[in-house]
């Protein structure tokens, strides 16, 4: 069996009202991919902040139909919504029947962050070693694998800390690698926090699977229960963190430790300056274009 594939570049505020219009006129999935990226060194998309959904400025939007669906109608619903764009930048390909979601996951193969913390897709079972912690995520159902910079900088600050017994925020949880993570070596309680309800349910899945349900409470900003806690981190964007900064102070006891990151690098000064008031021993971590802070409460 073939299908029909529909792809184009378009900017990242045409997204939504194009892709909408796809799923109207049929189409079965709808895949984004940075426009500026080859696919050898795709750019994960960000675990999104509060009120916030960002995407890459330039995408490619792929669209999968039924092999007979109507060309020139895509055509014709693609030019009333886009009218500046040039019939030969939409292009049609025919595709044989996969699971596109194996074969990606197929791709995706175990990471070490630190000494002791691995991811593990599904498909590959991870060595019986008491020594290390291992994660278990399939990429294809939810995003924040770890691929990511800002991601990886808050796995390996976790797996540097002692977390026997301690209450965790994760403030953006997305996925819920990060909280997950904190669970599984030997954080008390986490709570996981975030504006999507979709990412609270596949945060919600991937603690079930990981086993540690019990000890995550999942829940949006304004409904979680957890008033103070000993370590938060928040893997989101520079500018929510600016404006959360009085709140991640109230939250986090004196002696606390706060990770942040999503931070562009040239962006960490003015944070530093903010969390400056509360918080001590400021340090900056950085990999690739990406930067972590993490300090302590006074």
């Amino acid at each position: 069996m073939t299908w029909l594939e529909l792809s184009l570049t378009l900017r990242s505020d045409q997204q939504e009202s194009v892709e909408a219009a796809l799923e109207d006129v049929g189409a079965l999935a709808v895949t984004l991919l940075d426009a500026e990226a080859d696919t050898s060194n795709e750019q994960a998309i960000l675990e999104p902040a509060v009120g916030e959904t960002p995407l890459w400025s330039t995408i490619v939007l792929a669209a999968l139909f039924e092999a007979d669906v109507d060309r020139s109608g895509l055509l014709h619903v693609l030019g009333e919504l886009l009218p500046e764009l040039e019939p030969a930048q939409i292009q049609f390909r025919e595709v044989a029947d996969q699971d596109w979601t194996r074969v990606w996951m197929d791709q995706f193969q175990p990471m070490q962050f630190g000494r002791r913390l691995w991811i593990y897709p599904w498909n590959i079972e991870p060595p019986a070693d008491e020594g290390i912690v291992t994660v278990r995520l399939d990429p294809g159902l939810a995003f924040g694998t770890g691929t990511h910079p800002t991601t990886a900088l808050c796995l390996e600050w976790l797996d540097q800390l002692d977390l026997q017994g301690k209450t965790v925020i994760d403030f953006g949880c997305g996925s819920g690698v990060l909280a997950i993570a904190a669970a599984l070596l030997g954080a008390a309680h986490v709570t996981g926090i975030d504006n999507d309800p979709q990412a609270i349910e596949a945060s919600r899945d991937n603690a079930g699977r990981n086993g540690v349900a019990d000890r995550i409470e999942l829940a949006l900003p304004d409904q979680a229960s957890v008033e103070s806690c000993d370590l938060l981190v928040a893997n989101i964007l520079a500018g929510p963190l600016y404006d959360l900064a009085p709140l991640f102070a109230m939250r986090i006891r004196p002696g606390g430790l706060l990770a942040l990151s999503g931070i562009l690098d040239g962006q960490q000064q003015e944070l530093l300056d903010r969390y400056a008031g509360w918080f001590d021993e400021l340090v900056v971590t950085r990999r690739e274009d990406w930067i972590r802070i993490n300090g302590r409460r006074r």
